[in-house]
């Protein structure tokens, strides 16, 4: 049920502080707080002002203020604080004119569900993210002109067996061994408990969790589908809570891709359907798979695209850590009915309204607003051209023949590479206004500037094992 500004001063009762909190183009949560009294049925229309020049993506210091206006469905009380606080999410405005700012990824997730109603293929997005984090003990990381380093601390990971600082009671998980073994193995499952059962406070409805594939504590926690805007909403709570629980209870929480060499990766397999009514498009009982028409051409869309969108949806160099062959990265670009080594699969189900595309490039490290909108906006060219997918690779893609793996196309090996194919290919994204040159302007300029460059231009420690004595 869609919430009120009534229902939402209705939840203020006990509340003492109201946090307002917007994304900024990157994808990180950005939050103020005030006293409850401040929240009025006027706060609603007037809005709080603030400084977009601080943000990263938007304004310049001469442009600098901007407008935010609650958005009253967002609300929720935070599970995780210590004072009783409710939650509001924002929409930024322009201050003089009121209009909405193209800049604000949550406007263009907005954009993008009306332009899907005026296309008259569907009514409805429905999108199901599965983002996988790591809880580690501890962290510890430093770059410097004279120095570079990391070291992550888990009491289940493989490289602890041999410690003995501390009582050892062994059974460590190996590598790739973490899907997902029963307690005491699976050392985190009270506190993924906590997670879930603090995501279900807040409001959002769960469906299960388990520990990942990777040692050192590799999880998920899977999100009840919902429509993109407020799925997207729903995934930044996600990053929320499971941060700061893991910090009440002693750990730490990074949905960082590829924080360990040598194993699985974090990967968010973004599931997603066209719904036209009470008819989900995508289903034909008859097609591959169980696929209309409709869903393939949406497929042909994601597989055409996918170079550019990889760099909205796994959009930093480190998620190219990941996709890599050999640890279950959809490195292929492909569509499947069950092979998770295609970018594209089917999950195998007959039920009518479960009938889904996954797309699983995408890494948790993305801006949903912007990830969920391009892989629709990409979809939907697909169906409005047509566009034809092949033949679904049914098969181990991995252990091809060299003559065969050559025919299929693979996913880009850099960043670098991704910007570029969105700088040359983004025009789906400008349909009905949903993206604008402007924003996707600046968010490439930031990435090479700010993590391409950076990375770039920096030798990393195992430069050092490879060449110091050259």
């Amino acid at each position: 049920m869609i919430k009120t500004i009534k229902d939402v001063l209705d939840m203020t009762n006990g509340i003492e502080l109201v946090d307002i909190r917007f994304i900024d183009v990157p994808g990180t949560w950005q939050h103020f707080t005030m006293p409850a009294h401040r929240l009025t049925e006027e706060f609603f229309e007037v809005g709080i002002p603030f400084d977009g020049s601080s943000i990263r993506g938007f304004q310049e210091i001469h442009e600098s203020d901007m407008l935010l206006k609650p958005d009253p469905d967002t609300a929720f009380i935070d599970p995780t604080a210590e004072i009783p606080t409710l939650v509001l999410g924002c929409n930024v405005f322009d201050p003089l004119t009121y209009e909405a700012y193209s800049r604000d990824p949550r406007y263009v997730a907005l954009k993008a569900e009306e332009y899907l109603k005026s296309t008259g293929i569907a009514d409805t997005a429905y999108f199901a993210p599965e983002a996988e984090f790591f809880v580690f003990d501890g962290v510890r990381y430093s770059s410097n002109p004279n120095e570079s380093c990391y070291a992550i601390d888990s009491v289940e990971a493989w490289w602890e067996s041999g410690h003995n600082s501390t009582p050892n009671f062994g059974g460590q998980i190996a590598p790739k061994r973490g899907y997902f073994p029963v307690p005491p193995t699976d050392t985190l499952q009270p506190l993924r408990s906590k997670f879930m059962l603090a995501m279900e406070k807040a409001g959002v409805q769960m469906d299960l969790h388990h520990h990942e594939v990777a040692t050192a504590g590799q999880s998920e926690m899977t999100m009840t589908f919902n429509t993109l805007t407020r799925m997207a909403d729903n995934l930044l709570l996600y990053k929320y809570i499971i941060k700061n629980v893991a910090r009440q209870n002693g750990k730490t929480a990074t949905f960082m891709p590829k924080p360990l060499f040598g194993d699985n990766g974090s990967g968010m397999h973004v599931h997603s359907s066209l719904w036209k009514g009470d008819k989900n498009v995508f289903y034909e009982e008859s097609g591959y798979a169980g696929l209309s028409q409709a869903a393939l051409h949406y497929i042909g869309g994601l597989l055409k695209h996918a170079s550019s969108l990889l760099a909205l949806t796994s959009p930093t160099t480190n998620s190219y850590r990941r996709l890599v062959p050999g640890y279950e990265a959809p490195v292929n670009i492909a569509y499947s009915q069950r092979n998770r080594s295609a970018i594209c699969r089917i999950p195998a189900t007959k039920n009518s309204k479960a009938k889904r595309v996954e797309f699983r490039a995408p890494d948790p490290s993305c801006n949903p607003y912007l990830a969920f909108s391009a892989i629709l906006m990409a979809g939907l060219d697909g169906i409005q051209n047509k566009i034809d997918p092949g033949e679904p690779q049914d098969r181990d893609l991995y252990e091809l023949p060299a003559r065969e793996k050559k025919k299929i196309k693979q996913v880009a090996s850099s960043l670098s590479e991704v910007l570029d194919a969105l700088e040359a290919d983004h025009d789906f994204l400008l349909k009905g206004d949903v993206f604008t040159p402007d924003l996707l302007d600046e968010y490439i300029k930031y990435k090479r500037v700010h993590e391409v460059d950076a990375i770039r231009l920096r030798p990393t420690p195992h430069e050092f094992m490879l060449y110091f004595d050259c």
